[in-house]
């Protein structure tokens, strides 16, 4: 049977009469950043975006890929704080202090802790501690990036691309700002108990001190990481940050900032903005159905979706707006269907924008039906498809 079509059952969730004038101000929000955008961590809506999908080099900041990988490792106890790694010389020649760029100052040969590896990628943004934790863990720079890849094509980053774990500039180093606050939002909610290691304000290896290079740490918002990346004016500056504020979190990424001032003020901005503007609405609770999905060959021909975890957006503060929702599916679901299989998910727009995409699964099962009944959702089907195919011009 050829492959069903994507499906999609549009949902008007909010409707007011019009757009007030704190909507108006959430919408008239300028960035002189290239590429920005600013989500809510908790309900993971976009409260602004500026071509947050444009491919940009990241610099350090692919270093948020490098942690997230030890951490997973860590987190799986194939790796632990106290193991050693060696630092080779490809790692103290191209990423330690001969090569000038910025680091932890690791000595040839000598044997370090993760731990302390850890916290020189993430704190001082040490290159030589990514290659010596990338060599350490798959046992050469080159199959740790194929790793990243896997990784981040597992979750979700679909457009991104990465080279090294470092940061060195290539044509394999890309990624959009869209996909790397989404890969922060991944690190914070599955590694709390190594997350708070981007927050760390400092650290001394080898007699030397040095400072956390976000600069969105020192400025009293909240902030709590992540990381921030420079390879030369072409590239621009990047960051990617978060901070909290009464018990909501903000993720914050930019790529191609001037400088670093403008870096450091237009990420503060954002973050402020996001604070002062919004507030929480709740669209569905969790296992509260959503909409159906149709079913093919089943006892009923339709399932109830729903959501594990409530369904909550950010709007502008005494906003007065339509929000529409998507349930995208591809289908129908051919039966028999498992109760809490993600089959879906729920797309809910503000304008034009896409501000939230939530999952969806089944809300009970679905047994295969009766001969008779597989028999006419079959002929049933072969109709609606032979419609969609001429509607869609297709042969």
């Amino acid at each position: 049977m050829s492959k069903f079509p994507v499906r999609c059952l549009i949902l008007t969730l909010l409707a007011f009469a019009g757009l007030g004038a704190a909507s108006a101000r959430a919408q008239n929000f300028q960035t002189s950043v290239p590429s920005a955008i600013l989500i809510d961590a908790g309900t993971n809506t976009v409260l602004f975006e500026k071509n947050a999908d444009e491919l940009s080099k990241p610099a350090s900041t692919v270093k948020i890929l490098t942690a997230e990988l030890i951490f997973q490792a860590l987190a799986e106890g194939k790796l632990k704080l106290d193991d050693e790694f060696t630092v080779s010389e490809h790692a103290w020649r191209n990423g330690g202090a001969p090569a000038g760029g910025s680091a932890m100052f690791l000595a040839l040969n000598s044997r370090v802790r993760v731990e302390d590896l850890v916290r020189g990628l993430v704190i001082q943004s040490g290159n030589d501690a990514a290659i010596t934790l990338a060599e350490g863990l798959a046992g050469a720079e080159e199959s740790f990036v194929t790793r990243m890849n896997k990784r981040a094509s597992e979750l979700g980053l679909v457009k991104s691309r990465f080279g090294n774990p470092w940061g060195m500039d290539g044509p394999d180093q890309k990624v959009t700002a869209r996909e790397m606050a989404k890969l922060a939002a991944h690190v914070i909610k599955t590694y709390p108990q190594y997350y708070p290691y981007f927050g760390e304000k400092e650290f001394t290896w080898n007699k030397i001190r040095q400072q956390n290079r976000n600069p969105l740490l020192a400025m009293s918002i909240g902030a709590d990481g992540l990381k921030t990346g420079n390879i030369d004016k072409d590239s621009g500056y990047g960051l990617v940050g978060s901070a909290t504020q009464d018990g909501r979190r903000l993720i914050v990424a930019i790529y191609g900032a001037k400088t670093a001032k403008e870096r450091a003020e237009e990420a503060r901005k954002l973050l402020q903005w996001g604070f002062r503007n919004f507030e929480e609405k709740e669209l569905f609770k969790a296992g509260e159905p959503v909409g159906p999905a149709q079913v093919y060959g089943g006892t009923q021909g339709s399932v109830e979706l729903t959501a594990k975890e409530d369904i909550k957006v950010l709007l502008p503060r005494g906003a007065n707006e339509r929000l529409m929702g998507k349930i995208v599916y591809e289908g129908p679901l051919i039966a028999p269907v498992e109760a809490g299989t993600t089959v879906g998910r729920l797309e809910v727009k503000r304008g034009n924008a896409v501000v939230l995409e939530q999952p969806l699964q089944t809300a009970q099962s679905v047994e295969q039906g009766s001969l008779p009944r597989r028999a006419f959702d079959a002929i049933y089907e072969s109709a609606a498809a032979a419609i969609h195919q001429k509607l869609s011009g297709k042969k």
